[in-house]
Parts: structure tokens; sequence; C-alpha cells
């Protein structure tokens, strides 16, 4: 309850405050696919900052220059010519005439090529005149014009004595001018009215309607006001869809429910899920890239196909809310999802995963086309852009591989793959077993055989209950002689000891092989085979051995008895089946049709009257399948027939 309160809330959080009308579109996105965008509120279109840094520095590139003028220098000149004349009077009535001209146009300031094409101003008191930078002498065009007009023998006077700049830069009104100008700038490109059409459904997108869609839905996100008595819906609506999930686990999988690393490895799954949807619709990114098939992967892959299905379901429903098309997304993701779950039924090769991919890619493709043709947007059918993220979604399904190797490394699941790898005869453990106690590992080999025919036809993991019968009697290579199977010249070392302390031993090989497979790092989920395969049963030939020498048996007679647990599971409860009925037929002396018949009924009675399966998911029917099959194969191996009635 406490995942699920949590969850629901961090869900709520993240859905969006609103109805989806349509998302971001990028430059992949060649036609609008949605209906009609109509404008809800009205809404500014801001400039971008490389846009308003543009604006200012064609401001500051355009400005006027203002000119101020300042004839104190100009009349000291003139004055010093002045006194010209009574020392040089020919000179002075040459020059006078020409320094008259030029301080009438005017001396000013040097400026760089760029600021020369700008307008100026000649600013006179509170007032500025529009003028020509070019009307006007600077230093350099007056000395030429001297120089042109001067004859020969005044070349040695000192002229420029008398030249001097009258009309001077002003750059505080200059610069004032500028930051009035950058202050009446405007952040807004324009502004969009409520009501107003954005963009109509099919309509090509040019960048310009692509940057205004994109601008209006960040409007959209940046004015989202919070709404308390929404939130409050929005968790009591994500809570009901969460609860629904635990619900089906609470009664259609128990043996999930009652983990709760397990429960926290789907809600996490959903909870990612939702996040990268919010994600993705918070950045515009596209939604359709994400690669929602991988949920049913990795639930089935850990768990069983209906679980997959009803997960996915669920995540379904909440990633819905970031949609402006709820039913196109479902129909897109929904197929793929399921047709995933065919392919990875038995996950026992890795190229499944691939095939999922190209299945995933597949099932988009043709969904999106039925689906755009019947009640969408034709048009976006004949767009390649329009795959690409279905492309980049099954590619991506392909993560399943490294997330597989995650997952079995944080939750301690087991896959079919780890399963597999441990299936391996060349794994150090079977290799041992094999070597050292080759009558207990034909044994173990027996066993898996039946288990897992058993299996395929009452349906369970038969990867799962064959690994763990390949090792749930490892513990035997501690005193391997102890046990008939290893026994080859009928000597056996129970005969030079006690009913009990061989009844230690014979219980103790479930302890051992618990700390062997402690030691091996084999999967929990290996571990408890070696733990149920013979429940709380106890060893009946030593405890008959014990009554026959007169003892009291009730006092000891939890010395004879395993320790358990009793089978958890259908896998575990068809293994302790199948170690019973294999190692009690090697005991049988006759292997005929009757013989076998009776065994099998027998071992399996037992173990029911013992309630040995009273925690385990297996039924009546079940048990007469798995009879039906345990005799016709040990009928097969011990080549029995029939004997009919003459």
């Amino acid at each position: 309850m406490i995942i699920v309160a949590a969850c629901s809330f961090l869900f709520a959080l993240m859905l969006p405050d609103k109805e989806i009308k349509g998302h971001k579109v990028d430059s992949f996105t060649a036609i609008w696919p949605y209906r009609d965008l109509v404008v809800d509120h009205d809404f500014l279109i801001s400039k971008t900052p490389a846009e308003i840094k543009e604006e200012k520095d064609q401001i500051k590139k355009a400005a006027p220059l203002f000119f101020e003028v300042n004839n104190t220098e100009r009349n000291n000149k003139l004055v010093k010519l002045q006194h010209l004349d009574l020392v040089d009077a020919q000179a002075y009535k040459i020059l006078k005439p020409l320094f008259d001209s030029i301080y009438k146009r005017g001396v000013i300031e040097t400026l760089d090529e760029d600021s020369r094409k700008k307008a100026i101003f000649i600013t006179i008191g509170s007032y500025a005149e529009p003028a020509v930078y070019y009307d006007y002498f600077t230093i350099q065009t007056a000395v030429e014009y001297l120089s042109r007009n001067i004859n020969s023998d005044l070349i040695d006077k000192n002229y420029l004595d008398y030249l001097t700049i009258n009309y001077l830069l002003n750059k505080e009104k200059t610069n004032l001018y500028i930051s009035s100008k950058l202050e009446q700038l405007s952040l807004y490109k324009n502004i969009i009215k409520e009501g107003q059409t954005l963009v109509k459904e099919s309509e090509p997108l040019t960048n310009s309607k692509r940057y205004l869609i994109n601008r209006y839905f960040n409007a959209q996100n940046k004015n989202a006001s919070f709404s308390f008595v929404r939130f409050m819906a929005k968790w009591g609506l994500t809570y009901i869809i969460s609860m629904v999930l635990l619900v089906f686990l609470a009664f259609f999988r128990k043996q999930i429910f009652g983990q709760n690393k397990q429960v926290a490895f789907l809600f996490l799954l959903m909870l990612g899920s939702v996040y990268f949807s919010f994600f993705f619709h918070k950045y515009g990114l596209m939604l359709f890239a994400l690669p929602f098939a991988l949920v049913p992967i990795m639930v089935r892959v850990f768990f069983d196909g209906r679980t997959a299905l009803f997960t996915y379901l669920m995540i379904l429903l909440l990633c819905s809310f970031f949609m402006a098309d709820r039913l196109e997304f479902i129909l897109l993701q929904l197929i793929p999802g399921i047709g995933t779950l065919f392919v990875v039924a038995e996950m026992r090769r890795r190229q499944q995963i691939l095939n999922a991919a190209l299945l995933v890619f597949l099932f988009y493709v043709l969904i999106f086309v039925t689906y755009q043709l019947s009640f969408g947007t034709p048009e976006t059918v004949m767009k390649f852009s329009s795959y690409i993220p279905f492309a980049i979604s099954a590619m991506l399904v392909l993560l399943a591989y490294p997330l597989i190797f995650l997952t079995e490394r944080f939750f301690g699941f087991i896959s079919d793959f780890k399963l597999l790898e441990l299936s391996d005869l060349n794994h150090p453990l079977l290799r041992r077993l094999s070597k050292d106690v080759p009558g207990t590992f034909q044994h173990s080999l027996q066993v898996a055989n039946l288990a897992e025919e058993a299996i395929y036809y009452i349906g369970g993991n038969s990867l799962l209950v064959r690994t763990g019968a390949m090792y749930h009697d490892i513990g035997k290579l501690e005193n391997p002689y102890f046990f008939t199977e290893n026994q080859p010249d009928g000597f056996s070392p129970h005969q030079e000891i006690d009913p009990i302390e061989s009844a230690r031993i014979i219980i103790n090989h479930v302890i051992l092989g618990v700390e062997m497979a402690k030691k091996y790092k084999l999967p929990e989920q290996i571990i408890d085979f070696i733990r149920t395969h013979h429940g709380t049963t106890s060893v009946s030939y030593f405890l008959n051995l014990f009554r026959k020498q007169g003892h009291d048996s009730k006092i000891a007679e939890s010395q004879f008895r395993y320790p358990g647990p009793i089978p958890f599971s259908k896998e575990t409860a068809v293994l302790m089946i199948a170690d019973g009925v294999e190692a009690a037929s090697r005991s049988l002396k006759n292997h005929d049709a009757l013989t076998i018949n009776d065994l099998v009924d027998n071992i399996i009675d037992y173990k029911i009257a013992n309630n040995q399966f009273i925690n385990s998911d297996i039924t009546f029917k079940d048990i007469t399948t798995i009879k039906k099959i345990f005799k016709k194969r040990l009928m097969n191996i011990y080549h029995a027939r029939i004997e009919y009635p003459s």
C-alpha cells in the first residue's frame, strides 16, 4: 500500500494539468497530425536570446553619431593667424581665405570606415540637426586642401598650427541615444489572441509555423497554475489505476504479491515509463520514440505473460494522458507489446529480442498506416519522417540485453538467459557432480527430464525446473557413498552405523547443498529447489529400522524428518514428485507396467497425505496429468510392457 500511495503521488505530480491538444514539433514533423490547434488564451511570442542579441547589435550598429560644435580652439587658432599679418603679410593674405573656407564648412573628428557610413547629428544646445559626415573637412582632407592651394613659396610655413577640429564627437549623447533605444526594445515578437487557429489539421509545417507551435506549448506549460483540487483528483485517478495492478497480483499472482522486491520492480517500471513520457512531453521530444515495448519484455523475462500484459496495460493507461490522440497511442503500443509476448514466450535465445525489435517496427508501421488512413491524417502516411520515431523505438528495444543483466544484479531475479548459463554442463558445480558422483549426476538428469516434461504439460517455467533439478542433490558431494545411486559394488556404509546417524547423514545433504549453492553464488530461486525437494517428509527406511530395533520412535521421530520448507510453487512441487519417483524406481525389482503404476501412485499419495503441496499452486488435475506423464516416461525408460490378459 505504501508503494501504491507513493507511486501514485509521483504519477499525479507528473501528469499534465490539462487536456493535451498536440505536441511540440521538430524538423521531422512535416504535417500537423492533430486536430486544429485553437489558442485557448492570449500569449506573447517571446524572442529568443539570440534574436534579442542580434537586435541589440543592430541598434548599436545603426545608431547615429552626435557631434557638438566647439569653436573655442578654432577662435584661438584664427587669432594666432591674425598675428601672422604683422610678421608676414603676404603669407597671411594667402592663408586667411583658405582657413576661412575650411572653418566655414567645419573640421570634424576623424572616424573609422564603418562609423563614417552612419547618420550623424550636429547638436546645438537642445536641438540636433542631421548632417552628412563627408560634407565636413577632417584634419587629413583639410591638409590636402591646403596643400593643393598653397604655392611653393609657403611650403615651409607651418600652417598646421592654425588648423583644429571644431566638430567633436559627443560620446555621452551617442550612448544615451543607444541606451534609450535598447530600453524600447521589445522582448516579444507578436501576440497570439485567444480563439485564433494557430495551425490546422493536415497543414504542412514551415519553420515559422513550427516555431509558433513550440512557443505556444512552452507558454502553456509555463503559465499552468497549480490547483489543489485538480491535483487530488489526479492522485485519486492514478491511485485507482495503481491499485488495480496490486489487486490483480493479490488475487491471481500471490507468489509475486508476497514478495516486496518483485512488487517494487513492477511499480518501478511504471514509474520509469511515466517519467520518460513526462520528460519527453515537457521538452518536446518524440514521444513515439520511447521503447514502450520494452516493458512487456522485461516483465515476461522474469515473470509470466499475463502479469506482463496486465502491467503493460496499466502503464499505457497512465502514459496516454501525455498524448493528444490517446486511441492512436494505445493502438500503436498495445499491439506491438502483445506481439513481443509471443516472441519471448520462452526466452531461450538472445536472437528472440532482435526478432521482437523487428516485429515491433512492423506492427508500428501497420497500425500507423491503417489508423491514419481510417481515422487520422492520411497525408502523414506518405511522409518518410513519420516513421523515424518508430524506427528509433524499435532499435531501443535492444536495450533489453543490458537491462535484463542489470535487473538480475540489482533485484536478484533470474532470467531464462541465466538459467541457460546455469544448466550448462560445463558449469563448475555440474562438472564436479558428473566427475565425483556420476550416480547422483545421472539421477539428477533423469529427474530434470521428468520434471521438465511434466511442467511443459501442466504449465510453468520448464527451464527453471530443469535447472533446479540439475542442482537439487549437490549436497551429496560431501558423503556420496551413503546414497544408493553411488554404491556400485552394493556395499552400504549404513550397515556399520546406527539408524539415527544414517538419517542425519541423509538429511544433512539438503543443508550441505544449500551451503554449497551459496558458496557457488547460485540464485535463490535455484536454492529453493534444494531446500524443498524433500519438504518435511521423513527418512522412512531408517525410521522403520529404528522402530524394529525396539526404540521409541515418537521420541526421536524429529531426527528422521527433513527440515523443509515444503514446496511453495508448481515447479518445486513437481521436482519433489519427480525426485521421489525416479529414486524409488531404481529400487524396483520388476519394472513392469503394474509395479510402475503402483509406484507412482504411492509416491504421490504419500506426499499428499503428508501435506507437502498445501503451499504450492498445484491442482488435482495437474497431479493426474503428472501421474500419466511419469508412468509413461518410466515405462519407456525401463522398456516395460503392458501385460494383456490371455
